[in-house]
């Protein structure tokens, strides 16, 4: 059963959430004014993430309060390789000043970072992103620079409310927008890429919350068309206590289609390791979501402090398989270019 959340404030008046479980919008109001816990557990974030499938662009603003982060990747599927820069700045508790709802305003933040200075600008008003970034020596010594706009934003969209078992001040707030059309520019290595609306695509993960201090997720999306319907899907778990609802939804010309359980399927080395690189697959407790997925690219970063730790690996590749609607109507994916990722967190 899954349950959907009303109109309202987000936080009550003890900083818990008064309510756990997902919607196609964001219903419940955010404020960090309303937040009770420690200021250094606050973490806020815009990550974009827009591709066709010869190639993606990847973009973070974050303030983790006691740092902030700009961050840049560009997903060359043709070879396959990957470059990620990201400038880190120190102790912004709250100064990069990211909207309290996705819907208007603008994110502007800069780094001046010795190496990678970067300057960042995502900017929301009436349905329309623009987002609009350059980071110095990006790669070969040449800047990254990109101007793109995402437009066609669909009626529904994957919002959720979850609490974190033990801990009753911690809780995140989530969107993730798929299947925007996106238009524009980047530059990479000074070769001009052109984004092309009819078949590139821009996705959003929006983010407010407080976190405990460990944590492993699962998540996955992909967006495109399929015999002339913009579709996609977000799927994961694994973050937080998600037994009020998951975070799994079909999306079809806009329109959400809410699913139970969806499970990655890894393989795993002979050591009992993940081995990101061999084909996955996805199952589902309803049989909604049942798919292959070979991968391409794994775009892994490791950091390991620690007291802090990061493990990411964003696995890029195809999807074959059958999505199923609500009124039981099926669709077919085949190669279908999206991404799967796990990753493991201590901060």
């Amino acid at each position: 059963m899954q349950h959907r959340l009303s109109h309202g404030m987000l936080l009550d008046e003890k900083g818990r959430l008064r309510e756990a479980g997902y919607a196609t919008s964001l219903v419940k109001a955010y404020r960090r004014a309303d937040i009770k816990a420690p200021a250094l557990r606050i973490k806020e974030w815009d990550y974009y993430l827009i591709y066709n499938d010869r190639f993606a662009i990847a973009l973070t603003m974050d303030d983790n309060a006691y740092m902030s982060m700009l961050s840049a990747s560009f997903i060359d599927f043709t070879v396959p390789c990957e470059t990620t820069v990201s400038p880190i700045g120190v102790m912004p508790m709250g100064k990069v000043n990211l909207p309290a709802s996705s819907a208007g305003g603008v994110s502007k933040w800069s780094i001046p970072d010795k190496k990678h200075p970067a300057a960042f600008t995502f900017t929301t008003e009436k349905g329309v992103r623009k987002l609009q970034c350059k980071m110095e020596n990006f790669q070969n010594g040449k800047p990254f620079v990109c101007d793109i706009v995402l437009t066609d934003e669909p009626r529904d969209s994957m919002v959720i409310a979850t609490p974190f078992p033990g801990a009753p001040k911690a809780f995140y707030y989530n969107q993730k927008i798929v299947g925007m059309r996106a238009s524009g520019s980047v530059s990479v290595d000074g070769k001009l890429y052109t984004l092309d609306p009819a078949d590139t695509f821009g996705m959003l993960d929006w983010g407010r919350g407080v976190w405990t201090y460990e944590n492993t997720w699962y998540w996955g999306a992909g967006h495109g068309t399929v015999d002339g319907r913009v579709v996609g899907f977000n799927i994961g778990y694994g973050f937080g206590d998600t037994s009020a609802a998951s975070e799994n939804m079909i999306f079809v010309d806009g329109v959400a289609h809410k699913l139970e359980g969806v499970t990655f399927n890894i393989p795993q080395t002979a050591d009992g390791k993940d081995d990101f690189l061999k084909p996955w697959t996805f199952s589902s407790t309803d049989g909604r979501f049942e798919m292959d997925f070979v991968p391409i690219l794994d775009r892994a970063s490791c950091t390991d402090v620690k007291l802090i730790c990061s493990d990411q690996h964003q696995v890029f590749g195809k999807f074959t398989g059958t999505m199923i609607l609500d009124d039981g109507t099926p669709i077919r994916l085949k190669d279908f270019v999206g991404f799967a990722e796990k990753v493991h967190n201590k901060w």
